[in-house]
């Protein structure tokens, strides 16, 4: 994908949601003043200016300026690279904030222009004891909550894919076709998870247009493109047999994985936000065009992790848990308009005007989903 496709996205991220409280436009696309107990972060193509070298443990704020060209990335990594905390499509001028519950140790932050390759990386020391987050009776029960809600999912991800795989290798292209939204459901509801796990997500989940020069293309999308475009599956057994195997390495990491509450706050936005940037436009399944099956799953992952969550919620913001049930409520129904038998239309089916409606929702249930992390972290 060219860069100014994936401008063209981050406008239309930026349009979606930059009325989110934790986004903020940076006049100028230079860094904004310096907030107090916030770590600045200035980024652009070629640079990732991290205000401190060191930290305290326990929850930091990241505030990200993105003063390039590129749409890019932020991400704090434990060793063997854990995703500790991210986030994605910063377009060109905006600054967005990302609060993350660090114990101490020593991690990598990254900044990805281009939102591809290992990013420009600086290190992170952490230093001092902190009380968790789920040392709250409360939110260690949400916590235990979600965890029961991604075992239920990445049991059922690794049977549909394991159904799909075999249709590739049988060669069975009408059948592949038919389970590939299926199985794809199952992942794209457990991704917040799934993406800490290091080079695993991109072996799974890579579109052709994120990968660096001279990387490897696998897992979903290199099969979706044989399946639609070139129409030829004969060779795809070994990615199939690669894709499998990583899935389970994913469902094994993922049921055993320790999250904390801000992995459930932080999740919730991150699936609303790859809606707003690749099911919207398309991007995110190009050839096969059943992005809203997507839609749905990233819909669904964000609801449950905002249900785990209820009862902290409740008794610290009921008012903006009333706000948080009517706009699901309102995006499920735009979105269930567009059901199709036992699944959706086809998002080249789709008008400007039924897309915009859907992109609206959205950006209406994004805003108080953003103030989720600040509640937790308090």
């Amino acid at each position: 994908m060219s860069v100014i496709t994936r401008l063209a996205i981050g406008a239309l991220a930026l349009a979606a949601l930059t009325s989110c409280a934790a986004e903020t436009p940076a006049p100028g696309g230079t860094a904004a003043a310096q907030k107090p107990g916030k770590v600045e972060v200035v980024a652009n193509d070629t640079a990732c200016d991290v205000g401190v070298t060191q930290i305290a443990a326990g929850t930091s704020t990241f505030a990200i300026t993105n003063g390039g060209s590129k749409v890019t990335e932020f991400y704090v990594y434990a060793p063997g690279d854990r995703v500790m905390a991210e986030v994605e499509n910063i377009v060109p001028g905006l600054t967005r904030e990302l609060i993350a519950e660090l114990p101490a140790g020593t991690y990598e932050t990254a900044c990805k222009p281009g939102m591809v390759g290992k990013g420009i990386r600086n290190a992170l020391t952490v230093t001092g004891e902190h009380k968790p987050l789920t040392a709250d009776a409360a939110l260690a029960d949400a916590t235990a909550s979600y965890k029961r809600y991604i075992k239920s999912q990445s049991d059922t991800l690794l049977v549909k894919t394991q159904e799909f795989v075999d249709a590739v290798k049988a060669g069975e292209i009408d059948e592949a076709k038919t389970l590939f939204p299926i199985a794809r459901t199952y992942w794209e509801r457990i991704e917040p998870v799934a993406e800490i796990f290091g080079d695993l997500d991109p072996a799974i989940d890579a579109r052709e247009a994120d990968l660096a020069d001279g990387e490897e293309w696998t897992g979903y999308h290199k099969i979706e493109k044989d399946l639609w475009i070139t129409k030829d599956i004969s060779q795809d057994g070994p990615i199939a047999d690669k894709l499998i195997a990583d899935v389970t390495t994913i469902v094994e990491k993922s049921n055993a994985a320790e999250l904390t509450p801000l992995n459930l706050a932080n999740g919730a936005k991150e699936l609303l936000d790859e809606v707003a940037t690749g099911k919207i436009t398309g991007e995110e399944d190009i050839w096969s065009h059943t992005d809203l099956w997507d839609f749905a799953a990233n819909l669904a992952g964000s609801k449950a992790a905002v249900q785990s969550l209820r009862p902290v919620l409740e008794e610290r913001d009921p008012a903006l848990v009333a706000t948080l049930d009517e706009k699901f409520a309102a995006a499920e129904t735009e979105l269930g308009a567009h059901q199709k038998g036992d699944g959706w239309r086809l998002h080249n089916e789709l008008s400007k005007d039924e897309l915009k409606r859907l992109s609206d929702v959205i950006n209406a249930l994004a805003e108080p989903i953003s103030k989720i992390a600040p509640l937790v972290a308090q």
